[in-house]
């Protein structure tokens, strides 16, 4: 199978950022009756499988190095088990376009834990944007912070899941990859979703298809079809093919459409508070982000 090039790369960015922003308010209508074990373990073993069974239709064999099972598992747990659960029970306990502005700090996080697993300097860019994004979540999340008894879970959860998927971003550039990204892709859904099942089975006592709405379902098959099949394998060859840098930034588009698509479709609420957070976090990604991809270029 011939790897797509740069300039296919592009549309590969621009479809990525439209069908994940779009996929935030519409989890949350899945989410509304699926419960999130159920959700994330139904997401992953499908798209895990599909993305396999293509790989195998395109003529690749499914075995895995030997060395590479073990940093394979590694950066599962964090890109797939740590995300999509932490992302599961987030956006069910807040609105859909605030996880997602939150989800989507994940390249500021790999930036900072790039200094701690790759040795790169925490540079002055760095420690600006973190200063602008937690100014960002902080504008976010005063009024639930300032609550008597608020319980922000909802964003702790999303915090969490954003760590975990920008520490599992770092692990998959330290490690070397023999295995097309296609292979790389399917597994890490496969191993990662693993713990969800597990978890399903101990914590939730199954789903009752018959009961669910059309809308539940046609939620679910969206969230399968684009964020999980297309949205992953894009995401995985656009690392591939691009900086790192420029790949993270690549996601900034994201929380925008996330943000909007919830007003609209969900009616959540979209105010100066939401604005102000939002270009403040996007901000920080730019700062950290952007510049980096500047000197790399000079130096190429």
């Amino acid at each position: 199978m011939k790897p797509p090039s740069r300039q296919q790369g592009y549309w590969l960015v621009a479809g990525m950022s439209l069908f994940w922003g779009l996929s935030w308010p519409i989890m949350k209508m899945a989410l509304t009756e699926i419960p999130p074990w159920t959700f994330r373990t139904l997401s992953l073993v499908c798209g895990g499988v599909g993305i396999l069974l293509l790989a195998k239709l395109g003529g690749l064999k499914l075995s895995i190095p030997k060395n590479e099972l073990a940093p394979l598992v590694l950066v599962a747990a964090f890109n797939v088990s740590g995300w999509h659960l932490g992302s599961a029970y987030g956006i069910s306990l807040m609105e859909s376009g605030r996880a997602a502005v939150l989800g989507f700090t994940m390249p500021l996080w790999a930036a900072i834990m790039s200094t701690v697993l790759l040795r790169e300097k925490l540079t002055q860019q760095k420690i600006i944007g973190l200063i602008l994004g937690l100014s960002g979540l902080f504008i976010l999340f005063e009024p639930q912070l300032s609550s008597i008894g608020a319980a922000p879970a909802g964003a702790l959860f999303m915090l969490s899941a954003a760590l975990s998927w920008g520490t599992g971003t770092v692990l998959l550039k330290l490690f070397g990859w023999t295995m097309p990204t296609l292979l790389l892709t399917g597994w890490q859904l496969a191993i990662g979703s693993l713990p969800v099942i597990a978890g399903a089975i101990a914590f939730e006592s199954g789903l009752d298809i018959s009961g669910l709405s059309l809308r539940a379902v046609l939620a679910m098959l969206y969230v399968i079809l684009f964020p999980m099949l297309f949205c992953h394998w894009a995401w995985f060859t656009v690392v591939g093919l691009f900086p790192a840098s420029v790949a993270a930034i690549s996601t900034l588009a994201t929380p925008v459409i996330g943000v909007i698509s919830g007003a609209i479709f969900l009616g959540e609420q979209l105010g100066m508070r939401e604005g102000a957070a939002l270009v403040l976090v996007t901000a920080a990604l730019a700062i950290v982000l952007v510049r980096q991809g500047n000197a790399r270029d000079a130096e190429t």
